[in-house]
């Protein structure tokens, strides 16, 4: 069962050697992590308010200029670059006489700096081998390794690759990757590895070469280059992952192994003593250092000063980095322990850790991150991107997928490479939400903890597994029980309200009621003909990344044909008016421009042409308010995979037209549903219409005020419109006696409504995320309902809520073209279900 009742005592390694309590480091130094539960350190770890705090009064009382100059100011610059390159070699003991430090973008532009100076330094190429627990951008060394590559498969492989380059007598370049510690789960690789490399290419007389991907691991463990010999001859890392500032990384050269650079064909500004612009290709190499060959063009001065104040903060308050580590292992120990325990009622196990055989709580192994996934009591795959949405909405963040790391994830997973390129020929995509395939999963969960973890973020964690993932008694088979055929026919449903949302993702216009509106093919008239895009990336914004797009509420008004749009509360409140129609700009306000240019833009995961308005205008209106530089595109009115635009009439039918029909181009802005034959993974689980019930609304608020305590519930529950459904469908109890059929809507196939009996057929359930946690009149975020659907609706493991519907092909069939009012719905009009089985 479940681990109630489980007991640790603290170990000695809990903050052992800390300036102050963990609690009280917590308090002070890192106030943004008070209402979050933070477990992706291996991402970055957050950097403390002192350290902020006094690299801005560095800032303040110095004036530093760009060291290439003998100005007062660049001098300075460059004395305290020198400085710090020696007190970060000292942090890992490397010795200065034997060792340099180059100073990169990250651990990755180190990686590669390796790769580009190992390719010149030879016109043969290099030979490249790297550990399948490598990180992407270590992989990624293969594509400039023109003599070959080597994915070593296990530390094995590794062991018996070293014992036969005794025996190598090749003299090209060999370089050799290895990550200190894999960034998927933790395991620490023999970094032995170098001293036997290099003893066996001394016994050859080969010119093998090793580099160490240190990136994840020195953000919790020690890295002591103090013996030469036994040290990589490249090392690279990543400063942010240590102190969670500056963004800044190093490549740590093993000085032996420089020349190796001296051949680089790039250089750029401050690596050369003189250089010839025109006539023969000339330029002289500045000799003095390593750093000085290959730190190309201006420094990132600020950010290295930046370093003084991250490594004494860093000192202050942890002392050293094998305090992190004494106390991160414990920390991880005790988490690993806690979801080892958890088990479902039937004993099955929660979590599966993907362990590779280490100890946690052993550092030389292990360090403090357990990659894992979680299964239900039946054995089956709890989908990864749900477990992550759930912790966004309890505030605890971790991270999902294959987390950078494609070799040890598909290794750990079972995933063979011939498969993999098979599921992506099907649409799998890294980062994607297809997370069960063929039975297995296709990426993992990973948390990482930091110097500043401590014991409430690992039982907060441990709390959130066991409250919505481990199941005490045995599930519920069926969600409703079988409806019957009277009682089906005899219920009063009727349409209470309807909704379009002309702008995706932003607040919805309410249909008023008495006024019919039509229904095609893409859905109801108007929906989410706009949307807002980024000027930057041409994404389309959604308000699960910026919530306040609730509050820009855009109104569809036939009769001037316009869409009128307001921003903000009622008591400050700015409006645009935006024409209808393509062609027709008269019904635009006078201070703005419908001009619109086409370009490409990221909508769901497609890529779509839209038409972006050009006016700065309205560019202005929507970034001002949302405070992200965005502007208002539409969706094209004919391509190849949209609609046609209406047919153009003349001005004396116009209004006429208006009371019957809809004016304008309705596309959806998702792919159509999936036809039959087609595989799933190449289609969106989008559809035109979405359905939403008011007795399971119902309901829903009534399991929120029941689990809610001492009375709190009533700021918790729920109004329909979170769930920015275009129908709500509710129930008229007709008689004394009646009560309301909650989640009715799972057995319906179809709906007929009206007294024209338009049938609309309902699809697919609607797979919640965080978007319903957001308050559509406030704009703010808060836990439910998605905190209560996990544990209520929690099918296959997706979390569904209302039903996907689209308008049935048969009104398309044999429908007189006279009959405007046919494919058209309004507010209370009388509602038929059709059941499955029926």
């Amino acid at each position: 069962m479940a681990s109630e009742g489980y007991v640790e005592q603290t170990s000695a390694d809990y903050g052992r050697g800390y300036s102050a309590d963990i609690e009280t480091i917590r308090k002070e130094e890192y106030p943004l992590l008070n209402e979050t539960i933070y477990l992706d350190h291996a991402g970055t770890t957050p950097y403390a308010k002192s350290m902020i705090e006094a690299f801005s009064r560095d800032m303040t009382s110095n004036l530093f200029g760009n060291p290439h100059s003998m100005s007062l100011s660049s001098q300075n610059a460059t004395q305290r670059t020198d400085d710090i390159r020696l007190r970060v070699l000292r942090f890992f003991k490397a010795d200065p006489e034997k060792f340099d430090l180059v100073f990169v973008a990250n651990a990755t532009a180190a990686i590669k700096l390796v790769a580009d100076s190992l390719r010149d330094s030879d016109n043969r190429g290099f030979w490249y081998g790297y550990h399948i627990d490598a990180h992407t951008s270590v992989v990624g060394v293969r594509g400039m390794a023109d003599l070959g590559y080597q994915c070593f498969e296990s530390d094995g492989e590794v062991d018996a690759w070293i014992q036969e380059l005794a025996n190598s007598r090749t003299k090209a370049p060999k370089l050799f990757a290895f990550p200190a510690q894999s960034n998927m789960n933790g395991r620490r690789l023999p970094l032995r590895w170098s001293e036997q490399v290099r003893t066996a290419a001394k016994a050859s007389g080969g010119n093998v070469l090793t580099l160490l991907d240190a990136a994840s691991f020195v953000s919790t463990a020690p890295l002591d280059l103090s013996c030469e010999e036994n040290a990589p001859d490249f090392t690279a890392l990543s400063f942010y992952k240590i102190f969670g500032f500056p963004d800044l990384g190093a490549l740590i050269v093993r000085k032996r192994s420089g020349r190796h650079f001296y051949r680089r064909k790039y250089f750029g500004g401050g690596t050369v003593d003189m250089v010839l612009a025109t006539g023969a290709q000339w330029h002289a190499r500045k000799e003095n250092s390593i750093h000085e060959r290959l730190e190309d063009g201006t420094l990132p001065f600020h950010s290295i000063i930046a370093l003084d104040a991250a490594l004494d903060t860093h000192e202050r308050l942890y002392g050293s980095m094998a305090n992190i580590s004494a106390h991160t292992a414990f920390l991880a120990k005790r988490l690993y322990n806690r979801l080892s325990m958890l088990e479902h009622w039937n004993n099955t196990r929660v979590c599966q850790v993907y362990q590779c055989n280490a100890e946690y709580g052993c550092s030389i192994t292990q360090g403090p991150i357990i990659a894992f996934n979680l299964r239900n009591s039946s054995g089956e795959w709890i989908p990864k991107t749900e477990v992550e949405k759930l912790a966004t909405v309890q505030n605890i963040q971790l991270r999902s997928g294959s987390v950078c790391n494609p070799g040890g994830t598909a290794h750990s997973l079972g995933w063979t490479g011939p498969e993999l390129r098979r599921m992506y020929t099907t649409g799998l995509r890294c980062g994607d939400d297809h997370d069960i395939l063929r039975g297995r999963p296709t990426g993992i969960l990973r948390v990482s903890l930091g110097a500043m973890t401590n014991m409430k973020d690992i039982d907060s964690l441990v709390s959130f597994v066991e409250e919505f993932y481990v199941e005490k008694i045995p599930p519920i088979v069926s969600l409703n029980p079988p409806v019957a055929e009277d009682e089906s026919v005899g219920r009063h449903f009727y349409i209470e309200s309807l909704s379009v949302f002309p702008i995706k993702s932003c607040g919805a216009f309410k249909i008023p009621e008495g006024k019919r509106w039509e229904v095609k093919s893409e859905g109801l008239a108007w929906d989410r003909e706009w949307c807002l895009i980024h000027q930057g990336t041409g994404a389309a914004l959604n308000q699960k990344k910026y919530p306040r797009m609730a509050l820009i509420r855009p109104s569809v008004d036939l009769d001037r044909g316009v869409l009128r749009i307001t921003c903000g509360t009622m008591a400050d409140q700015v409006s645009l008016e935006i024409s209808l129609g393509w062609e027709d700009t008269s019904f635009v306000s006078t201070s703005l421009c419908s001009n619109s240019a086409k370009r490409a833009s990221t909508v769901c995961g497609d890529q779509l042409s839209l038409h972006a308005y050009a006016s700065p205008v309205v560019s202005a209106f929507f970034s001002d308010f949302l405070n992200v530089p965005c502007t208002l595109a539409r969706f094209p009115s004919q391509t190849a995979n949209r609609f046609s635009r209406p047919p153009r009439v003349s001005s004396t039918w116009k209004s006429k037209l208006r009371n019957f029909i809809m004016p304008g181009s309705f596309p959806p802005d998702f792919p159509p549903p999936a036809r039959e034959g087609r595989n799933p993974l190449l289609l969106s689980n989008e559809m035109p219409i979405l359905v939403v019930s008011r007795s399971s609304v119902n309901r829903l608020n009534e399991t929120i005020k029941a689990k809610s305590k001492h009375g709190s519930d009533a700021s918790k529950a729920v109004a329909a419109d979170v769930f920015r459904g275009n129908i709500v469908v509710a129930e008229r109890l007709v008689k004394l006696g009646d009560v309301e059929e909650p989640y009715a809507e799972d057995l319906w196939s179809a709906l007929r409504v009206g007294n024209e009996q338009l049938r609309i057929d309902v699809l697919d359930a609607c797979q919640r995320c965080q978007m319903v946690c957001i308050d559509q009149f406030t704009g703010q975020r808060r836990d439910e309902p998605f905190s209560t659907l996990a544990k209520t609706r929690n099918i296959d493991g997706k979390v569904n809520f209302g039903r996907y519907a689209a308008l049935s092909r048969e009104e398309f069939e044999g429908v007189e073209a006279d009959a405007p009012d046919r494919r058209t719905v309004m507010v209370g009009d009388v509602v038929i279900p059709e059941y499955d089985g029926n």
